[in-house]
């Protein structure tokens, strides 16, 4: 990436004024290119240019980035619902084909960001941006007629999906659940000793190349299938 510079009326290049939403668009690119982990005050100083200090009037330091992260992607997940529900019919009354617009639209964002799945869940609070997407599907269910009984268990069911994506139940590997492959060999080989179900299950269903996934236990068919589950069966509850 290159700092942003404009030419000023003088020919000189004149910077970028630093902003908030400067640095967290220049820490989700590093995010997306490296990995979370990658991602450092220091180094997103020096990529934009400036000293470390001078992020710190934007953001209060290493978790202020990761909680502005997360309010960064929940907004994006905002706009690509809005859009994705706006494509919908007008004549479309059924509250379930709006819920899985939006959800899909979530996850179509979480797989340009993988890496923000587990940035989410290991936040110690939710940012309120967050809880807007939860508004969001919790309206489209009572204005479609749903209870608010109803729509509370739902909430509960769909969980994370929501967001975009499925927390795993378990993981092969601990970071993720990919494995190369005589590794992942030497993991099933020793698993099938005690766990012979699981061990079949998991040789039975890993990914195919070209599905998206994030994660061991959360493939776009997997996450399509639940959810279609899920909504199919709150809609005869309802």
């Amino acid at each position: 990436m290159k700092t942003d510079e404009s030419t000023s009326t003088g020919g000189r290049p004149a910077r970028t004024p630093l902003s908030r939403e400067r640095v967290l668009t220049a820490a989700a690119a590093m995010a997306d290119a490296e990995g979370l982990a990658a991602v450092t005050m220091r180094r997103l100083a020096a990529e934009l240019g400036v000293e470390a200090m001078s992020l710190y009037h934007h953001l209060p330091g290493k978790g202020g980035l990761l909680d502005g992260l997360v309010e960064r992607v929940a907004g994006e997940i905002a706009d690509a619902a809005a859009t994705a529900v706006g494509a919908l019919g007008a004549d479309d009354s059924d509250w379930r084909h709006v819920v899985r617009a939006r959800i899909l639209a979530a996850r179509s964002v979480m797989l340009r960001h993988p890496w923000a799945p587990g940035l989410i869940a290991s936040r110690p609070s939710i940012p309120a941006p967050v809880f807007l997407l939860y508004e969001e599907v919790l309206g489209a269910m009572i204005r479609g007629g749903c209870s608010y009984h109803l729509a509370h268990r739902a909430m509960h069911s769909l969980g994370s999906m929501v967001l975009g994506f499925a927390q795993e139940l378990f993981s092969p590997a601990a970071a993720g659940g990919d494995l190369e492959p005589d590794r992942a060999e030497a993991e099933l080989a020793a698993m099938a000793e005690v766990l012979p179900y699981t061990t079949a299950m998991v040789a039975n269903e890993m990914h195919a190349a070209d599905d998206p996934t994030l994660g061991w236990c959360d493939g776009q068919s997997e996450f399509e299938f639940t959810l279609d589950l899920l909504l199919d069966g709150l809609a005869r509850a309802a």
